[in-house]
């Protein structure tokens, strides 16, 4: 009786397993022309992002969207036989992620770029009345979906370390006019070595980190 009933069960688990449709993450399963569903869907936006268009996103893998794999494998060095498993995948998410990040990039310096001439406010924190330096930053990031502390200082703990040589557009730099390396001062770097900053002197404007800035220069972050 008791192996009837183990049978049984046993029975009725395997009967679930074949009912429930098993939930696979994008690149676990090969998806090809015929192939439909929410994977599609999630591999056609991935494509027309990043430069590859497949045309309406429609969770249909016909001949358009077949096209826009191969082109995509092949300008990323891969088998360019329109069929997608792990490493086209693994070589999609990363060119997402990084114009993903482009577009925030863009986004955060046109903002900051909006406020040219805004004057100087110790404590500002709008256009309205002026902005400090880290007023500025944080209300430009915050203008982008970014939370971050009030304070250069607290600024300067938040994201990752970047080395002066490593510097990308939209990372913070952090400088020290007092000369004992506490944070006193940051800006949005803008790349060709420039940064954007509320200057005391001059309200918000771009500089060069030429010699001067170099030598009250403490660090950078990238808080995305």
């Amino acid at each position: 009786m008791k192996n009837k009933i183990i049978l049984g069960l046993l029975l009725i688990i395997f009967s679930l397993s074949l009912s429930t449709p098993a939930q696979a993450a994008l690149g676990n399963v090969l998806l090809k022309v015929g192939s439909t569903g929410a994977d599609v869907v999630e591999l056609q936006t991935k494509l027309n992002d990043v430069g590859f268009n497949v045309g309406k996103v429609d969770g249909i893998f016909g001949s358009i969207t077949k096209q826009g794999v191969i082109n995509f494998q092949l300008a990323n060095s891969l088998v360019g036989d329109g069929i997608v498993g792990p490493l086209t995948i693994k070589s999609l998410n990363e060119a997402y992620l990084v114009k993903q990040r482009q577009n925030k990039v863009d986004s955060v310096i046109a903002t900051a770029k909006q406020y040219l001439g805004v004057k100087y406010l110790w404590g500002g924190t709008s256009p309205q009345t002026g902005f400090d330096c880290s007023g500025y930053v944080q209300y430009v990031f915050a203008q982008n979906g970014i939370s971050l502390q009030r304070v250069s200082r607290d600024q300067y703990t938040v994201g990752t370390q970047v080395a002066f040589e490593d510097l990308q557009p939209g990372d913070l730099v952090f400088f020290s006019f007092t000369g004992d390396g506490v944070v006193s001062h940051d800006g949005i770097y803008l790349g060709d070595g420039q940064f954007i900053n509320a200057s005391s002197s001059k309200g918000v404007t771009v500089y060069v980190i030429g010699p001067y800035w170099k030598s009250v220069y403490v660090g950078a972050r990238r808080v995305f």
